[in-house]
């Protein structure tokens, strides 16, 4: 990656870029800053970038609100693209934990990154909708004609509970449905402001251009007729569109939903994922996996997206590029026939990219 030598423990430090501002960026921050190997050397968000080539550390973001606020941060209203123009030679990873809202802002910045600016490393995402990974797709092309690997719903759901559910189906023949349920607790809603947001859309009565169209009072008013409680079930979720991708079940067999408190930190729920198959014998069981409810929602999201930087920083070593997702980097599922045709990305085309890269 960069012509750097990256060993299996992730050393020498693997050069990253915080990407988002918010509860999860600045939880990225403090996550790399308690991991080996690792070294968030830059931070962006709306209102400008910091680049720290020594590191940056989560003290430095005590009491501050923006970015443009650190004392060597350089003003932007195009800050992503401004520090990779700037730095993307002297970068080797990129976090995304930006809004979902608007569903194609992922791919609209995923392409400007690869056409106007230098930066060649890879790139993990925390998103969360199925329409943001479907229009990261056609992407694939362009990322391996400029030699970066992007690697897609790799944070909690979808991610860390995607990850489990595609290891988990490996106990069967044929998988009948996966079912995610999620708790979360945050005890003040405006440090997660874009989550919240986002979680918005799947509320009756709600779509994207009445929540952006709100105020933070308007949300917070909505919060409190709810007592700070958030009901979600069905949700558009990119689990849905990882599993198939990954060749695990079609994308109606997966249902994702949850309880979110923006009052108290505590989980209202215990977190679950559910996956239930056929077995050789025909017989029908399930495996269920519980979240500890003492892992909140940046240990979570955040140090599974380490990881798959890790390993994404080795495969790109090995010269795999492209557009991969989570699921497509646990051990693949092959039922005896295929009762679907997976979406946009060609199956094959992500297992030939691993073997290549020896993995």
């Amino acid at each position: 990656m960069n012509n750097r030598a990256l060993s299996a423990s992730c050393s020498p430090n693997i050069r990253v870029a915080v990407l988002g501002a918010g509860g999860l960026g600045r939880g990225m921050v403090a996550m790399l800053a308690q991991r080996s190997g690792l070294l968030c050397v830059a931070l962006a968000d709306t209102t400008g970038y910091c680049y720290q080539p020594l590191g940056l550390g989560p003290e430095a973001l005590a009491g501050v609100s923006q970015v443009d606020q650190l004392p060597e941060a350089v003003p932007s209203k195009q800050a992503i693209i401004a520090l990779l123009q700037e730095h993307g030679q002297q970068l080797d990873a990129l976090f995304l934990a930006i809004p979902n809202l608007p569903v194609t802002l992922y791919a609209e910045t995923m392409r400007q990154i690869a056409e106007s600016t230098p930066f060649q490393g890879v790139v993990v995402d925390a998103l969360k909708r199925t329409q943001a990974v479907e229009h990261l797709l056609p992407l694939d092309g362009l990322y391996r004609s400029q030699r970066l690997l992007h690697i897609t719903g790799a944070g909690a759901t979808p991610g860390f509970l995607t990850t489990v559910a595609a290891v988990a189906a490996q106990s069967f023949v044929e998988v009948l449905s996966v079912d995610i349920h999620f708790g979360v607790g945050v005890a003040n809603w405006e440090a997660y402001r874009a989550t919240i947001r986002e979680d918005f859309l799947h509320l009756e009565g709600f779509d994207a251009e009445r929540v952006q169209a709100m105020t933070d009072a308007e949300i917070e008013s909505e919060l409190n007729a709810r007592e700070g409680l958030l009901h979600l079930t069905n949700m558009e979720h990119a689990d849905d569109i990882i599993l198939e991708l990954a060749g695990v079940c079609p994308r109606d067999r997966v249902t994702v939903g949850g309880v979110v408190d923006t009052r108290h930190a505590k989980k209202p729920v215990s977190t679950t994922v559910t996956i239930t198959g056929r077995t050789v014998s025909g017989a029908v069981g399930s495996h269920r996996f519980v979240v500890s409810d003492e892992c909140t929602m940046v240990d979570n999201v955040c140090g599974p997206a380490v990881g798959f930087i890790c390993r994404a920083a080795l495969l790109h070593q090995h010269g795999t590029y492209g557009l991969l997702n989570s699921a497509e980097l646990m051990p693949r599922f092959k039922p005896k026939t295929m009762p679907y045709q997976a979406s946009s990305l060609a199956l094959p085309q992500a297992d030939e990219a691993l073997l290549a890269a020896g993995v």
